[in-house]
């Protein structure tokens, strides 16, 4: 079972590095095309990967207010739609005792696929979370500790454990406090891999360590550690990753748009000097400002 993949998440404009009264984005890639359409509070509402002029991908969400009712992936090859990869997923919340959210998983060709139930405490953090599908019933719990400062989440399915989440605060070089989170993956109660993460008081991701856990060493070993930098604009300005066999640094270069929301409208990366470009839409308040892409 994937957790986070099946997380219900609304998308908001900071998770594309958007802000001020965005409408809709279109971001032009080596690849290919994505599309972004936004309601007026700033939640995703449509996405669409274009990798050509009849293949491409969307994601449409139904919200209302903050929860999120439908998620629809329909497929298109060759301009035709693909009915039996394309999915619905469709929430139902129920507040009757402790709060209780519903996914049902089904194909456009009706057919059952997964359900699950997510459950919270009193508190609204998530306790467990029960799958049920044609393969019978997994059920996950989640345990929460606070030690010494530190505080852990500890995912276990069918009681055995999954994955666990530490956060612990930490001072960063000019004294600021900063946040560390540790991520360890299980397979079948066995450690298979880790992630360290350090983020700033503004919320921007400072640096991150990925591991793989060592049979022999009978420890998490590091594989690739990777350094960040951001401008003035809270954009990311630089990268430096390095491993056993490599170090390798990204600068990242914009263009604004002309809005008060000065969004990037263009970035450059380089070395390599590879590129990607957006075309921002704003509702009325931005447009009358002018629009610029």
């Amino acid at each position: 079972m994937s957790l986070k993949a099946q997380e219900i998440k609304v998308f908001q404009l900071g998770d594309f590095d958007l802000r001020g009264p965005v409408k809709s984005c279109l971001v032009i890639t080596d690849y290919g095309k994505e599309e972004y359409d936004f309601n007026e509070e700033g939640a995703l509402t449509k996405a669409v990967t274009r990798y050509s002029d009849g293949d491409y991908d969307v994601t449409l969400y139904k919200l209302a207010g903050r929860e999120l009712l439908e998620k629809r992936v329909e497929n298109y090859r060759d301009g035709v739609f693909v009915k039996n990869t394309s999915i619905a997923n469709f929430y139902e919340l129920d507040t009757t005792e402790s709060k209780k959210i519903t996914e049902k998983i089904v194909s456009y060709n009706k057919e059952f696929l997964d359900q699950y139930e997510y459950y919270f405490g009193e508190d609204g953090r998530l306790v467990s979370i029960k799958r049920t599908n044609d393969n019978g019933i997994d059920e996950t719990h989640i345990k929460y500790e606070l030690y010494k400062g530190e505080f852990t989440e500890t995912y276990y399915l069918n009681d055995v454990i999954l994955k666990s989440v530490r956060t612990s605060k930490i001072k960063g070089e000019g004294g600021e406090m900063r946040k560390l989170v540790l991520t360890k993956e299980f397979l079948e109660g066995e450690p298979q891999k880790a992630l360290e993460q350090v983020i700033g008081g503004d919320d921007k991701l400072v640096s991150e360590k990925k591991f793989v856990y060592d049979d022999k060493k009978e420890a998490f070993v590091t594989v690739e550690s990777v350094d960040y930098t951001y401008n003035e604009k809270g954009v990311l300005a630089s990268s430096r990753t390095k491993t056993e066999k490599y170090e390798r640094v990204q600068e990242y270069i914009y263009q604004y748009d002309s809005t008060e929301s000065e969004n990037w409208i263009k970035q450059i990366v380089t070395p390599d000097n590879s590129y990607k470009t957006r075309k921002i839409k704003y509702y009325p308040k931005e447009e009358a400002l002018g629009e610029k892409s």
